[in-house]
């Protein structure tokens, strides 16, 4: 006899973190969209419905109703976007792959199918000339200035996550710096260890930028303009600001974040013949379907080329 399905939301977040290595976000994440599929089982009087009740109709119905959930950011007349819907259904099939894992019978994960978006998720990053004027936008001159080129080039040079980023202690790196080489082993998201490695020009940056700082903070990025007595470890925030502050400066079309860095740091990479398994051990994908969002970006660029120096002109 097995328990009604809400029942089992804390086994499912503790296998979640124990078992999978997911981070306390994720975890997080999961317990709030999971919840929605119980607010449905609520809705429609099957609280007590049970992991090896749960069927194919069940499933159906809960996705048109997905659909149907007005956006709160929206308009009043907007529905869930698919992407907000697929989040919703990605945690629900994380919670029957955990039935599945301690043999207790219920729905096919695979019956789980996610909503088609209309639109291709479009992936914003610098092209080269955008990066140049991008990296020549801090004023080197002073200390901050050069802080901020080190942080640009390191997220560049890296692929590193911002969270990841802003988690670097000098001690890290100061044993290193004298080399010719740079590589550093960092815990990413979920808790796996990757390693990550350093180009010319960061390493070049990065002394420029620790050759000036006359504190003792264990932090490699710090804030300037905060209190000496109290850790001035730079925030994610902090550097979100940063990043956009020198888009705008050099003339971006787009707003680039962080993150727009990671992915021109993977799309330079693919263009320039990288196979794709080891973009996805740079970037610390779990999944290779996670990568694959860049083949689409780099198809069309070879595409581009194609047509602009291959149209057959002339024949």
């Amino acid at each position: 006899m097995y328990k009604p399905l809400p029942q089992y939301l804390n086994d499912f977040l503790e296998y979640s973190e124990v078992e999978k290595g997911l981070s306390i976000n994720t975890i997080k994440n999961y317990s709030r969209f999971v919840q929605k599929f119980f607010a449905w089982l609520k809705e429609n009087n099957l609280e007590k419905l049970s992991p090896d009740k749960l069927n194919d109709e069940h499933i159906s119905k809960y996705r048109v109703w997905l659909s149907r959930r007005p956006n709160a950011i929206r308009k009043a007349s907007a529905t869930l976007h698919p992407v907000t819907q697929s989040l919703y259904l990605i945690a629900l099939r994380s919670f029957v792959a955990f039935f599945h894992e301690k043999n207790i019978p219920t729905v096919p994960t695979e019956k789980i199918k996610l909503p088609k978006n209309r639109k291709e998720h479009l992936i914003k990053f610098f092209d080269i000339d955008q990066l140049r004027r991008f990296f020549d936008a801090p004023d080197i001159k002073t200390a901050a200035g050069r802080r901020d080129r080190a942080i640009l080039e390191v997220l560049f040079s890296t692929g590193l996550r911002v969270a990841e980023l802003v988690a670097l202690d000098v001690k890290q790196l100061a044993s290193s710096l004298n080399k010719e080489d740079l590589e550093l082993g960092v815990i990413g998201k979920g808790g796996h260890p990757r390693t990550v490695y350093f180009s010319d020009r960061a390493l070049h940056w990065l002394k420029e930028y620790i050759k000036g700082r006359d504190d003792s903070d264990n932090a490699l990025f710090i804030n300037f303009k905060g209190p000496k007595k109290d850790s001035r470890r730079l925030s994610v925030r902090g550097v979100e600001l940063v990043v956009e502050k020198y888009s705008k400066m050099a003339g971006i079309p787009f707003l680039a974040t962080p993150h727009t860095l990671r992915h021109s740091f993977a799309t330079d990479l693919m263009t320039k013949g990288v196979d794709l398994r080891v973009v996805q051990e740079f970037l610390g994908h779990r999944n290779i379907a996670t990568t694959q969002i860049y083949t689409h970006v780099t198809s069309k660029h070879l595409r581009d080329i194609h047509k602009k120096f291959h149209g057959g002109e002339g024949l």
